[in-house]
């Protein structure tokens, strides 16, 4: 033990000497991702609400066949604007986001009492024009509505006639659960910093050490070899559990002044304390793992290399999950990062973390890291670690 505390102390010793990597680790990692979420969400939420709110003012191609449609949609803050060429090039082109064509026939149809045609132009790919398309749907089916009552009662019918259901909605979500949709993001964030948060010490403290040819005189010290990786992994792990802290109190900080979206986020103290307890087991399965990996890298560029890679690793439950949602099994809290993905959404959307999951949760993450320590130690026992650097 006393030789663990040995090398956990020098490896964090080192590390404070080097202000540039420790300000990278302790400072722009913490600070920068939790920036980028809030700024995003909240630049995001901005340009919708201004959407929401602004008048809209949309080409409207055949307005003379329709004009109390055009009156009352401008009584509903769509206007209709001035515009000559091809509006479907413009769509194309991005110059327009939306447009109205009203058919041909629209006059003799409405005269007829027929189904009038109007088409709504629009590019479905385009994420910016999702707003506006929405709004003029809107308006049109209230328009619908007002008018198919209007003609059933001036034929004496009673417009209810024409509605036999009436649908309501009872949402059970909570305002954290409708919140965490928005935010399938934040588990990968907060993933990735845990299972990378020690990746500058471990890297430096392995593979620069070979690079180095200072691990010889390590491993020639009485020290046993397990005592000297636990040292390097508990050294490791004390910094990402730093970096992961200041990630979570930079949240609340920018949730606190951010308004909006991120001004809505949940992170509580009781949230962060939750959030870190999730974490703790990758924080040691990606230190464990990365000394694994850089224990046999002959260079601190070459232990670098593997850095893409790991950093996909966590990403692929998260997509896996915006494409093709799944209802949470027992067995799900076993998988690595997918555990982690789903207890993370679950504190984000304030559900309950019922006894059993979280005892397999923490079960199959220590269990996991500790596997991946005695790889780590095992390797270090190899003589030609020692010779090769």
């Amino acid at each position: 033990m006393k030789s663990m505390f040995t090398v956990w102390w020098k490896e964090l010793l080192e590390l404070s000497r080097d202000r540039r990597t420790l300000m990278l680790a302790l400072v722009m990692g913490p600070l920068l991702a939790p920036a980028l979420f809030v700024g995003l969400l909240t630049l995001a939420e901005s340009r919708a609400k201004d959407q929401m709110e602004k008048p809209l003012t949309i080409a409207m191609v055949g307005a003379e066949q329709a004009p109390n449609l055009v009156a009352w949609l401008a009584g509903q803050g769509i206007q209709r604007k001035d515009f000559k060429g091809d509006p479907d090039a413009a769509i194309r082109s991005q110059a327009e986001d939306v447009y109205l064509k009203i058919g041909g026939d629209y006059a003799q149809q409405w005269r007829d009492g027929e189904p009038a045609l109007v088409e709504i132009v629009h590019d479905s790919t385009r994420q910016d024009a999702e707003v506006p398309v929405r709004r003029l749907e809107s308006a049109l089916a209230r328009y619908g509505q007002q008018v198919g009552a209007l003609r059933l009662l001036s034929r004496g019918i009673n417009p209810a006639v024409a509605a036999p259901l009436a649908v309501s909605h009872k949402d059970l979500s909570t305002p954290e659960s409708r919140k965490g949709i928005a935010m399938a993001m934040l588990p990968y964030l907060l993933i990735l910093s845990a299972f990378l948060g020690g990746a500058y010490l471990i890297i430096d403290a392995t593979a620069g050490e070979r690079e180095r040819q200072s691990l010889e005189p390590l491993l020639a010290t009485p020290a046993p070899r397990g005592a000297v990786v636990s040292g390097k992994i508990a050294a490791a792990c004390s910094v990402g559990l730093l970096s992961l802290l200041l990630t979570l109190l930079a949240f609340k900080l920018g949730a606190s002044v951010a308004p909006g979206i991120a001004r809505q986020l949940d992170m509580g103290l009781m949230s962060i304390a939750k959030m870190l307890a999730v974490l703790l087991p990758m924080l040691f399965i990606g230190t464990s793992l990365l000394t694994y990996i850089a224990a046999g890298a002959k260079s601190v560029k070459e232990a670098q290399s593997y850095m893409t890679f790991l950093m996909l690793m966590p990403m692929i439950p998260t997509i896996v999950l915006m494409v093709s949602p799944v209802k949470n099994q027992l067995w799900m809290f076993a998988v690595p990062f997918l555990a982690q993905n789903q207890m993370l959404l679950k504190v984000v959307r304030s559900e309950a973390v019922q006894p059993m999951e979280w005892m397999v949760y923490f079960a199959a993450g220590f269990g996991l890291a500790a596997l991946l320590w005695f790889a780590a130690t095992r390797r270090y026992h190899q003589e030609r670690l020692a010779i090769s650097a």
